[in-house]
């Protein structure tokens, strides 16, 4: 054998090598697929990759992720569900009912992850929360059965309040659930309730000024990406219209809101990124419990308060896990 046929027969085993190098690297790979309601990324988003790089996932290296985001038109969702499942991810994972109605029926084969579900077996995603039975498992967020709490401490903070405007978005399922989980925890409380059924943000200032209209004295706002996504518009307009408000997650009372109740944010996100972590080996949904919060935690911010000229009892104040003065 020549000498330049040793150089061709060297050169084309080093390419060889090379492609085999790069099918093997890109095969242990995996790929997730994230759908969220939202506009863009969240902080959220950035606790699960952090958790998942913890766990020993590095972006570009074993782990890849493909965004798609519904600029909180919920109607996009069933399309970035398809479009990610033709993506042929490893795994996909989506934050809220409407992303894991959407994603469940683009997939019966792709494992579904999710949280903040309020109730994903009345919603029909599973069969049940200890045996979901299908490709899909994560955590709720329980936020039907949180509503009647919020009105709770409102009414605890708020002295002889009987008038409560509640802002949720009727074309969200989880939503929907909630506002007839807080009419019944109303009336177990003797508050009259006012809808502020807002699909849109352009309706804010609008339905701001119903709710004053209607003698509304404080403000429960409802889970949804809507409300997420527009949280300083929403603490602003509340303080605007002198309304005690109280959310379901703490980064509203951190962007100017008055005090929220709700499930502790690091846990949701850290079981999220088990939940994939198992998954990827080789756990499977079906077998996988959906879990639910055992941290809750009550904010308070007294600058909002100050501002609106409230005090807050003492004995709501000592209960509080976090105080903003």
């Amino acid at each position: 054998m020549g000498i330049k046929a040793i150089i061709v027969l060297l050169v084309g085993l080093t390419l060889a090598s090379v492609r085999l190098a790069e099918a093997q690297h890109q095969a242990t790979i995996a790929k997730i697929g994230w759908l969220s309601a939202r506009a863009a990324s969240s902080s959220g988003q950035e606790t699960i990759v952090r958790i998942l790089r913890d766990l020993g996932y590095v972006d570009s290296k074993n782990i890849a992720f493909e965004y798609r985001y519904a600029d909180n038109k919920l109607d996009r969702l069933s399309a970035l569900a398809q479009e990610l499942v033709r993506l042929k991810v490893d795994v996909l994972l989506t934050a809220g009912t409407p992303g894991a109605l959407a994603l469940k029926n683009a997939t019966r084969t792709i494992p579904i992850v999710f949280l903040d579900v309020t109730d994903p077996v009345t919603a029909g995603l599973v069969d049940s929360l200890a045996r979901p039975g299908v490709n899909i498992s994560g955590f709720t967020s329980i936020e039907a059965v949180l509503a009647g709490k919020r009105l709770e401490l409102l009414t605890e903070t708020v002295s002889k309040l009987s008038r409560v405007a509640v802002l949720w978005d009727p074309q969200n399922p989880s939503s929907v659930q909630e506002w007839k989980e807080s009419q019944l925890a109303a009336r177990q409380l003797g508050l009259q309730l006012h809808s502020m059924a807002v699909s849109s943000t352009d309706k804010y200032e609008s339905a701001f000024s119903e709710a004053t209209k209607a003698r509304s004295a404080a403000l429960a706002v409802l889970a949804t990406p809507l409300a997420f996504s527009n949280q300083e518009r929403i603490a602003a307009l509340a303080a605007k219209n002198r309304m005690p408000a109280i959310y379901s997650r703490g980064d509203y009372v951190e962007n100017g809101g008055l005090m929220s109740y709700g499930p502790d944010q690091t846990e949701r996100f850290r079981r999220a990124a088990v939940f994939v972590d198992k998954i990827l080996k080789g756990a499977k949904p079906a077998d996988l419990p959906v879990e639910q919060p055992k941290k809750f935690e009550f904010i308070i911010n007294l600058k909002a308060a100050k501002q609106i000229g409230l005090t807050i009892p003492p004995n709501v104040l000592t209960r509080a896990d976090k105080v903003i003065r």
